[in-house]
């Protein structure tokens, strides 16, 4: 697998499952008979992220999440959904605006397309029974934190209040700003509060990449036992590198997760990582496993 694509290049390639028409769910069989059946504890909601799979085909994908015991693959675009429903599975984060991470709620040149695309998706998401919708801050071109804070605070105000008659949650992501996404806005944990915390609004929440905020800020688990009630989902990521999220890396992810059910999350945990390995389900059942405290 090719592991140079950015995770910005990978949303654009998987704007729909067309991609992966031309492969066979049959040239994956082989790798599924290898799985091991996991016994999932339930004290976890465990998801994955398509975009890391992108050379299996969806409905494989779909397969071994089965065989894994995950609940949902997420990252994903309407006409996925249907997809992942088949295998009983939900997508627990859906992708949002097609205009990305950094063209986000931070410009008010964006606030109108953004605004058409989350009021249209938004009751299609609610429909399919989804709960949650991914949104991002944009890149800083310059802005200050105050100009940024009140930029997303005006254009996502009514589409958060259109999301909770629905029942949905808008999730802003913090990313870091240092290796992958330079300039990204929400790159630090009390700058996403303080946008939380501006809107006032319960269905607006974040998204804490564990691996985004361990290359911003570190120190985890205090940081996520302190903005417990500001979370509502995780991904994780082995640093460096953001692959494997077993000893090769440096985060303690059974810790970490432990942390997480001690504080009574009842949300969703999902991979995020490249997979160096030949056998990148084996990677994502190790990952699962090691996350399912």
């Amino acid at each position: 697998m090719n592991m140079k694509i950015t995770r910005k290049k990978a949303l654009q390639y998987l704007g729909g499952s067309a991609a992966f028409a031309s492969l066979s769910p049959l040239t994956f069989s082989n790798e599924l008979k290898h799985l091991k059946k996991n016994y999932i504890k339930g004290n976890m909601n465990h998801s994955v992220c398509r975009w890391c799979y992108r050379n299996i085909p969806l409905e494989s994908l779909c397969e071994a999440a089965q065989e894994i015991g995950l609940k949902s693959i997420e990252l994903l675009n309407p006409p996925e959904w249907e997809v992942v429903e088949k295998y009983n599975l939900t997508c627990a984060m859906s992708n949002g605006s097609p205009l990305g991470i950094v063209n986000g709620f931070n410009d008010t040149k964006n606030h109108e397309q953004l605004t058409k695309d989350f009021l249209e998706l938004i009751p299609k998401a609610a429909d399919h029974g989804l709960k949650n919708i991914i949104c991002f801050s944009g890149n800083r071109n310059g802005k200050s934190d105050e100009e940024g804070l009140e930029n997303c605070s005006k254009g996502l105000e009514k589409i958060v209040k259109e999301a909770a008659k629905y029942d949905l949650n808008i999730v802003m992501e913090l990313l870091n700003s240092k290796v992958n996404h330079p300039d990204y806005h929400c790159d630090h944990t009390e700058w996403g509060v303080k946008l939380v915390d501006k809107l006032g609004q319960d269905n607006f929440k974040l998204l804490y990449d564990i691996y985004h905020m361990q290359i911003m800020e570190g120190d985890v688990i205090a940081t996520i036992r302190k903005y417990k009630d500001y979370i509502a989902h995780y991904h994780t990521g082995g640093v460096p590198g953001r692959n494997e999220i077993d000893e090769t890396q440096e985060l303690n992810y059974v810790a970490i997760m432990n942390a997480i059910k001690d504080m009574g999350f009842d949300g969703f945990v999902a991979q995020e990582f490249i997979p160096k390995s030949k056998d990148a389900i084996a990677s994502l059942q190790k990952g699962v496993t090691i996350c399912d405290v």
